[in-house]
């Protein structure tokens, strides 16, 4: 498949995203179609990678919207074991969501209707959220339908997961940005309802999936799992732990926030307990953030819930943090932290 972003133009070439009905089922083409999203509407170097690009090469941030393809990155890691999408969320979105890649302007632009976005080039916001959800929830289920040979009583079983499926997709869908989240508390918050979401619909799929995995015999079982391996070549070649942010990789802006922001005594105490927030929610994040290639798939959906749960924690030390310091804030200097992720371009 071509590389979906056009460096001329920011576009995202139609033709190669509707080569297949089933594109959003191949991990690499959801990879660069999140990207060119991304990078359609970021102000940054023509050309460039934005910072917080995942090492899988997508974005976990495109523009107001946050996990991209959540639905199918669940799936793809359960059935297939294709992790890499799934576990490349992390420490870094965090970073992202307290310091913005994206300005004001560019941020806004995402919801404009499409005839007033410049030049076509920013894509449609549902196409990515997943508009379609009902059309696209059974394609997992279609490629297991494709894998193995079922009987009369794993149909059955397997009917009962695809309806599940239909509900898991548009639980997703309903916690896709409504409106732009321009502060970084809003941002947080937009990620908590998001990761939210995931868990509800991981819980729906629960039950019908071990159902039906159950009922399948060790040759079954065996065939998913040369399947997966005929996948494997097609998946992004990076590390599984790459969803780990050491320090030097997005270290704390403390000197930058101080030389713009001129802060007293007061705010300096509360960007401490912030940075400190930041160190632990990242600890908990780092810990044990490589999975067990081993697991069966049911074990690989609940060790996603878990991710999902960290996820959460992290968040959730750091809003009450975050709060507390940008209430000492007078209205410039929160207009001068917006700015320090957006001005920052590696």
């Amino acid at each position: 498949m071509a590389n979906l972003h056009d460096e001329a133009t920011g576009a995202v070439p139609r033709a190669d995203v509707t080569r297949g009905a089933d594109w959003v089922t191949k991990p690499v083409a959801r990879v660069q179609v999140g990207a060119a999203a991304a990078l359609a509407g970021w102000h940054g170097r023509r050309g460039a990678s934005g910072w917080w690009q995942h090492g899988d090469g997508g974005y976990g941030w495109v523009g107001p919207l946050f996990w991209p393809f959540a639905y199918y990155d669940i799936y793809d890691y359960t059935v297939w074991g294709d992790g890499i999408g799934f576990w490349g969320y992390g420490y870094r979105d965090i970073y992202a969501a307290i310091f913005t890649p994206y300005g004001y302007e560019d941020l806004t632009r995402y919801m404009a209707p499409p005839r007033n976005r410049r030049h076509g080039r920013l894509p449609s916001l549902a196409q990515i959220c997943g508009d379609d959800a009902s059309e696209f929830a059974g394609l997992p289920i279609k490629q297991i339908r494709q894998a193995i040979l079922l009987s009369e009583e794993q149909r059955a079983a397997l009917d009962d997961l695809a309806n599940a499926s239909v509900q898991a997709a548009q639980i997703i869908r309903a916690a896709c940005p409504a409106e732009v989240a321009l502060t970084p508390s809003g941002r947080l918050a937009a990620m908590q309802q998001r990761l939210e979401a995931m868990k509800s619909a991981i819980s729906s799929v629960t039950t019908p999936f071990e159902t039906f995995y159950e009922l399948l015999d060790n040759d079954q079982k065996g065939k998913l799992v040369e399947v997966s391996g005929q996948r494997a070549p097609f998946a992004p070649k990076v590390p599984a732990a790459q969803s780990c942010a050491p320090p030097e990789v997005l270290p704390w802006p403390g000197s930058e926030i101080e030389a713009r922001l001129h802060l007293n005594d007061s705010q300096r105490g509360g960007l401490d307990a912030l940075q400190r927030m930041s160190v632990l929610a990242r600890n908990t994040l780092n810990f044990n953030c490589q999975p067990d290639e081993n697991l069966a798939p049911p074990d690989r959906l609940a060790t996603a819930d878990t991710r999902l749960d960290a996820m959460l924690d992290a968040i959730k030390l750091l809003r009450p943090a975050l709060d507390d310091f940008l209430a000492t804030l007078s209205d410039e200097q929160k207009a001068q932290f917006e700015t320090i992720g957006a001005k920052r371009t590696s």
